[in-house]
């Protein structure tokens, strides 16, 4: 049996700021999806036009958050990005639990970065160039221009499994979003195993979800 205080999830509040940059301003968000013919650069200086256009359209929060979570889900590799942030452990999930882990993990990056496109105030991306990597992979490097995080460093690295690219990893300012979660989540293996992280993200999403219902007491 998993007791829940080893089974619990630190809300990244530290590295949240940056994925606000990584998940919004600079966002790998595209609508309509990029053509496979595209190349790395290719897809993030279009997507990055597109996403923006929705950043500042005017329309309420929830509601570009919510059309923004189902681009997102078509633009990343979840399923890639699931098997690097577990690393060894992936294989200590089921088929069953794979696919579970993968859906509350999408889950809980959308709730812990998507309430924050409020704070979006007309950052501009550059792309500043590329560098090809092991595997196949590419990472296209840009900067922020103007607004809170002006300057900052974005990489996205890209893999192409024959269906174009999609990114794998968001690196901001040298700090890697899979290698992030993948010590947080590691620490909570160690006392739980799949089950204990698979319970310990359920609640975390349930409880995020819960503190944004319209219902819900605000401090």
């Amino acid at each position: 049996m998993i007791h829940q205080q080893h089974a619990s999830l630190r809300s990244p509040r530290a590295f949240a700021g940056s994925l606000l940059v990584a998940l919004g301003a600079a966002g790998l968000l595209a609508t309509p999806a990029v053509g496979a013919e595209e190349g790395p650069r290719d897809v993030i200086e279009i997507t990055v036009a597109q996403v923006l256009a929705v950043l500042s359209n005017g329309e309420p929060s929830a509601k570009r958050r919510t059309k923004l979570e189902t681009i997102v889900y078509a633009r990343f590799d979840f399923e890639t990005m699931s098997r690097l942030v577990l690393a060894r452990n992936w294989k200590r999930f089921s088929e069953a639990q794979q696919q579970e882990f993968i859906r509350e993990y999408k889950i809980y990056l959308a709730n812990n970065y998507g309430e924050r496109l409020d704070r979006y105030n007309q950052e501009k991306v550059e792309i500043t160039g590329q560098r090809e990597e092991p595997r196949g992979d590419v990472t296209v490097h840009t900067k922020i221009v103007g607004g809170e995080y002006d300057g900052a460093l974005v990489d996205y690295r890209l893999r192409n499994k024959g269906d174009g690219w999609r990114v794998i990893d968001v690196i901001v300012e040298g700090v890697s979003l899979v290698s992030n979660f993948r010590d947080q989540f590691k620490e909570v293996m160690s006392n739980g195993g799949p089950t204990g992280l698979l319970d310990a993200l359920k609640k975390k999403n349930a409880e995020t979800e819960a503190e944004d219902s319209p219902g819900a007491a605000k401090a």
